[in-house]
């Protein structure tokens, strides 16, 4: 009974993070009807000038996220790195030009899907963001993903995957794995920075990235997808 309560008392806070009007009834949890949900430019109007965490102390600018505000596929990487925190666009430094080939090897652009972090400015050094950060910024994340409803959400990397699946599990586990994410489908690989570190690692992504394409298109060719393996190397 105390782990039913738990989990109740963490979708109860999840719905209030994320704008809907929520009461409690004899019998379990009624969701009432979703607030408005904000267009992303108006989510970015409320973001602000953000000072809800440490974080703003050390970044040049928020990166709020890119990419099609109606995209089918959306990335979920980590934090802004320094690359990002100067231009003021995700992934554009080593791992995100990565993740450009990886996008061009699915047969898509980067204009075509959208790119976003858990937290919108740069832990300092680089470092791993902190569970007062993610809990600040994570609801904004949230948001975004309402906003645009995609039908494939791809988590990189461990902290995404976390954050939004709410677990503790290995990434080595979650990869490969749909799991549903809000009426989206939400798959986790391995992030673009790791595979830098880690070039073997790139066969399973692609692998991955197979699955999204099928979940993307039903009439996906897989002869096809072969032929743009190597673009990822």
């Amino acid at each position: 009974m105390k782990v039913i309560a738990t989990e109740m008392a963490e979708r109860i806070r999840w719905y209030q993070e994320s704008g809907m009007d929520i009461f409690c009834v004899a019998q379990g949890i009624h969701i009432g009807t979703p607030l408005q949900i904000l267009t992303l430019s108006e989510l970015r109007e409320e973001i602000g000038d953000c000072r809800r965490c440490k974080l703003c102390e050390e970044r040049t600018q928020i990166v709020f996220g890119s990419g099609d505000t109606h995209a089918s596929l959306m990335f979920v990487g980590e934090a802004p790195g320094e690359e990002e925190d100067v231009q003021g666009v995700p992934f554009v430094g080593r791992a995100g030009q990565l993740l450009t080939k990886m996008i061009q090897a699915m047969g898509l652009t980067r204009e075509a899907v959208y790119i976003a972090n858990i937290v919108k400015c740069r832990p300092p050094n680089n470092r791993n963001p902190e569970p007062d950060e993610i809990a600040a910024c994570s609801p904004f994340l949230r948001k975004q993903i309402q906003a645009i409803r995609p039908k494939v959400i791809c988590c990189l990397g461990a902290f995404a995957a976390h954050t939004l699946l709410a677990t503790t599990e290995r990434i080595s586990d979650l990869r490969g794995k749909f799991f549903d994410y809000e009426g989206s489908k939400l798959i986790p690989t391995f992030h673009p920075a790791y595979l830098l570190r880690n070039p073997s690692a790139k066969k399973v992504v692609w692998e991955d990235l197979q699955q999204i394409m099928t979940a993307l298109n039903s009439d996906y060719n897989p002869i096809l997808s072969q032929t743009l393996k190597g673009n990822i190397a």
